[in-house]
């Protein structure tokens, strides 16, 4: 777990990866590739996809991830109270270990969603 807040955590995560995307061209835009056609709406819509990437970010505690598809979750619409019931499917498929790093998610959605930053 990363002890820096989450708009610096992605900051940081952002300038690497940038540096990535320039070193391993052709194998980043095939993510990008495969990002973009996984987000695409259909049965479910954006904001359910995103929730489902962070509950699944928590239970492979990654924590760019959490981050990263957190600051997506509230980009499409998701409330406090959705992310916590997605947290709270990772929990219970993944136990402690998930408990420990839905409790990093929640606070990444707090920080992230607040216009001041939110003391710990």
């Amino acid at each position: 777990m990363s002890s820096m807040s989450f708009p610096e955590l992605i900051d940081g995560l952002n300038a690497d990866i940038a540096r990535l995307r320039s070193a391993a061209a052709e194998p980043m835009r095939a993510f990008s590739g495969l990002a973009r056609a996984a987000l695409e709406p259909g049965a479910l819509d954006v904001k359910t996809k995103e929730l489902i990437a962070t509950a699944i970010a928590v239970a492979v505690r990654c924590d760019g991830c959490i981050g990263f598809h957190a600051k997506a979750a509230i980009k499409a619409g998701a409330s406090r109270e959705e992310i916590v019931e997605a947290l709270s499917m990772a929990i219970y498929m993944d136990a402690g270990p998930s408990m420990i790093y839905a409790a990093e998610a929640l606070r990444a959605f707090d920080e992230l969603s607040s216009p001041e930053p939110v003391s710990t």
